[in-house]
């Protein structure tokens, strides 16, 4: 049975998911106008996901906002004081990195696209005072108070969640706050919530389910014929999935999905779902560039939801739409606002850009400095270009106190390698690196260049550190050929948050022996998105895979046998074997190079990331940008890794 403690502390664990989910919501509307579409794309440039990072410098205020006032419509764009005071951002094992040094490697990656942030905030205050909208300190207080109610919080608690987890300073919150709320003032008449929407949203939240099997193809010859083969045989519709759809993952589970809701899905799959009764099979349908082919499982009915309830399930559908059509109204507000404005970008134009020196746009004839973009690009990601800096100073420190230099061959030859891995090959099997920097190059929207120092460099920095201390055994071998090509178990699956619950559901399941009631189960109880939605059915388990207790349960099973109850971490997973599969290759001949090749690939990674930890925590770092994390050892937020296969 889970402890007290244990209780609580899962409990405070999804109060903060929940919040985070929601804080996400919140801020996606402004977030997605003032900054740059495509943003996302920029974590090609060998950084980490994209997060808003943590740049005060004093502990967390007790008020929610500053006391003067929040940024009005007058206010400069940002309120960066502080931070340009700090002309020397970090020291690592007493190396300085100077705030001019992070600024022009934010630039570097970031600029161009924080360009559009800077650029839309003007927009958005020109806008604020063309139109008389003057959002207030108390306007701000009061909203984020309602945020912070809404998730259960106090304000601190709210507060301190969207620092440390969102890793958003708070004046850049106190900006997402104000800047959705100008937006909401300017948009407003265009939004209304109608009876209509409310009821398509109640609707699709608590209306009437299709539980279905899919098949995917990309050709309408192959849905044909397998819309042929599964109406000679029906029962058959889960192999069929197996054996043909292209759709991986609901291929792994015989085409089972998630149960199609009205007005969420393409209007064709939804049309074509809903005809169907339990056991038939729809004819072909074309969605999405896809030809698909549905088998009804089951008709689920509408939730019930009790009148005490409906008031608040009305109100909650009511703010996500009021959302959704903000959204779109703000963004059809915007392209107006972007279209009617004078906007020269003298960032991107040498000869501009020498006439006017320190300049980076003009926005209806206001200028907006080189420095006022640096910053901004600080305020956004400097937390995370630093992290890079930090490391890459860690590295060259290591590579000199060994003596030891990377060499043009060692980046030739770490490219090359990274051309293989990901499938870049020649005629001759040799790397096509042009290709494969073509690729990178372009996707990523960063330069060659750029490419080399945030990734290969790194890389190849660890690699010379590590040597020829990884090898692998002819143990290796073996266990890599079993877990890549050897045999797997096909089970059902149902995960559980208490041993009391487990232990009432096992008993259940042994009581009534049969495949349909386990999916019962695993569909009333499991706590797994993926076995919940598809009664159980979860990717077939291999040997060696990295979760041994469970797979020492499941291949001492026979077919149509139950398991005991396995605990793993704080949870208890139960399980009914349906299986096995036939192994994929049978002599380890057939792939021993290219075996050899994934197996070293993942001992050189494992090494890398050991190596790096170790020099972490010898070093002694001072994060002036982050200074709650900023004591020795060294804050472990990212690690560089070398490109995955």
């Amino acid at each position: 049975m889970v402890s007290r403690d244990a209780a609580s502390q899962w409990k405070k664990r999804t109060a903060v998911i929940g919040l985070a989910v929601g804080l996400v919501v919140t801020s996606l509307l402004v977030r997605q106008l003032i900054m740059k579409p495509g943003l996302a794309e920029a974590q090609g440039k060998g950084q980490p996901k994209l997060i808003k990072p943590s740049a005060q410098a004093q502990p967390l205020p007790k008020s929610a906002v500053r006391p003067q006032s929040a940024p009005p419509a007058t206010a400069t764009v940002a309120d960066n004081t502080q931070q340009r005071t700090l002309k020397v951002v970090a020291m690592v094992n007493g190396q300085k990195i100077s705030r001019q040094q992070l600024a022009r490697e934010c630039l570097l990656r970031y600029g161009e696209e924080v360009l559009q942030t800077v650029i839309n905030k003007h927009l958005i205050q020109a806008a604020c005072q063309a139109n008389d909208v003057a959002i207030s300190n108390q306007q701000v207080i009061e909203e984020i108070d309602r945020m912070a109610s809404k998730f259960g919080l106090s304000r601190d608690l709210f507060l301190r969640t969207i620092q440390n987890d969102r890793k958003v300073p708070l004046h850049e919150f106190r900006q997402e706050i104000w800047g959705r709320l100008s937006l909401k003032q300017l948009a407003a008449k265009s939004i209304q919530v109608s009876e209509q929407d409310l009821q398509r949203a109640f609707e699709t939240e608590y209306g009437p389910r299709v539980r279905v099997r899919m098949i995917v193809t990309s050709t309408l010859d192959k849905a044909q014929q397998i819309h042929r083969m599964a109406l000679a045989a029906p029962d058959r519709f889960g192999d069929l999935a197996k054996d043909h759809s292209e759709d991986q993952n609901s291929a792994s589970v015989r085409g089972l999905i998630s149960p199609i809701r009205k007005h969420v899905e393409d209007p064709q799959i939804e049309q074509a779902a809903f005809s169907l009764n339990e056991g038939q099979i729809s004819p072909v349908v074309q969605a999405a560039g896809k030809f698909l082919v549905l088998k009804c499982e089951k008709r689920l009915p509408p939730v019930y939801v009790a009148r005490q309830f409906q008031a608040d399930a009305r109100r909650r559908l009511g703010d996500r739409i009021q959302f959704e059509k903000l959204r779109a109204a703000a963004g059809s507000y915007f392209q107006k606002l972007q279209s009617a404005a004078s906007i020269t970008n003298v960032y991107n134009d040498p000869q501009l850009s020498k006439k006017m020196p320190g300049i980076v746009a003009l926005v209806n004839n206001v200028k907006i400095s080189e420095r006022e973009l640096a910053e901004q690009c600080i305020s956004n990601y400097g937390d995370i270009v630093l992290d890079g800096e930090i490391n890459r100073a860690l590295l060259a420190q290591a590579l000199q106190q060994r003596g030891l230099q990377i060499s043009r061959s060692d980046l030739d030859a770490e490219i090359a390698r990274a051309a293989d891995s990901f499938g870049f090959l020649k005629s001759d099997d040799s790397p096509d690196v042009a290709s494969w920097l073509k690729k990178v190059t372009v996707e990523g929207n960063i330069s060659v260049d750029l490419y080399v120092r945030d990734t290969i460099w790194p890389t190849a920095a660890l690699k010379k550190l590590i040597g020829d201390s990884v090898q692998v055994s002819a143990e290796d071998m073996q266990k890599g050929f079993i877990s890549h090509y050897g045999e797997r178990v096909e089970v059902l699956a149902i995960v559980l948050a208490n041993h009391r619950q487990a232990t009432t559901v096992w008993d259940l399941a042994k009581n009534n022996p049969t495949e349909y009631y386990f999916g019962q189960l695993a569909e009333q109880y499991s706590i797994e998105p993926v076995s919940r939605s598809n009664a159980g059915r979860v990717p077939p388990i291999r040997q060696h895979g990295g979760r041994p207790l469970i797979e020492k349960e499941v291949f001492r099973l026979k077919t149509g046998e139950l398991s005991g109850i396995v605990s793993i971490a704080d949870k208890y997973i139960i399980m009914r074997c349906l299986g096995r599969t036939e192994p994929m290759v049978s002599e380890i001949s057939e792939v021993r190079q290219e075996l050899y090749k994934d197996l070293y690939e993942n001992k050189l990674r494992l090494a890398m990331n050991d190596r790096f930890d170790e020099l972490k925590i010898k070093a002694e770092v001072v994060d002036f940008l982050d200074p709650v994390n900023s004591i020795a050892p060294v804050r472990t937020s990212r690690t560089i890794q070398p490109i995955q296969r």
